[in-house]
């Protein structure tokens, strides 16, 4: 997986989390995506200097104005593709997982087709 692509999954991974849960802390993402601590530790560490989160004290991370409105466009993204593939007659959880991977390599121009299809088809 390319770092765009994961750090895309981890701000997404953040947004969801905090959803619901206000307090998100690396464990949480690591329990969440299954994966190794060490390595949510290196992409927390990542997402920090490329300035999408900051981790306070405690722990806890926070996500910056640029890192939430990144994370929202990730998450919008996903839920759009998920609801073409719905309308389209795929199964929901079929829908979710292709959305993940289809949301990264999607292109804007793209993307504004499916938006147009779902304002005209609901």
């Amino acid at each position: 997986m390319k770092y765009h692509e994961s750090e895309e999954m981890y701000l997404e991974t953040i947004l969801l989390l905090k959803k619901e849960n206000a307090c998100v802390r690396s464990i949480d993402v690591a329990t969440e995506l299954e994966y190794s601590r060490p390595s949510v530790s290196r992409a927390v560490s990542l997402l920090q200097k490329s300035g999408y989160i900051t981790v306070d004290k405690s722990g806890e991370i926070h996500f910056t104005d640029v890192g939430r409105k990144k994370a929202t466009e990730i998450y919008e993204r996903h839920q759009i593709i998920t609801d073409v593939l719905v309308q389209l007659g795929a199964d929901k959880t079929v829908a979710e997982e292709n959305a993940c991977r289809i949301e990264h390599v999607i292109s804007d121009e793209l993307m504004e087709v499916l938006k147009k299809h779902l304002k005209t088809a609901k």
